[in-house]
């Protein structure tokens, strides 16, 4: 009975630590002060804007795992998609889009 408990226990913190969300995932204020939703989307994270001019527009896919991202970022003001990577440090995400990996802008995102 008690090596049945304990082995439901451990079967329980398993599947905890296997379902825990990646740092990037949830709601984040934008530099330009949108919310962004960033959420899982077929193996990869898609964030879509869910305020201001641009609302309900994918502007980008992430891949990535423990706080690091990358993959492609799109700049819904000038309709460009840039390759980009996203650094989450506590409450900020460090979002970056670059061309041909030379030219390159940064934004700090903070999470609502």
């Amino acid at each position: 009975m008690i090596r049945s408990f304990v082995l439901a226990g451990t079967m329980s913190l398993i599947a905890g630590i296997a379902h825990a969300e990646e740092p990037i995932v949830g709601n984040w204020k934008t530099a330009a002060g949108d919310t962004a939703v960033i959420a899982s989307c077929g193996g990869s994270y898609c964030v879509t804007l869910k305020t201001g001019k641009y609302a309900g527009r994918k502007i980008g896919t992430l891949a990535g795992t423990a706080g690091s991202y990358a993959g492609e970022i799109t700049d819904p003001a000038a309709d460009k998609t840039y390759s980009g990577s996203g650094k989450v440090s506590g409450n900020s995400l460090r979002m970056q889009g670059c061309v041909m990996k030379v030219l390159c802008k940064t934004q700090t995102w903070t999470r609502l």
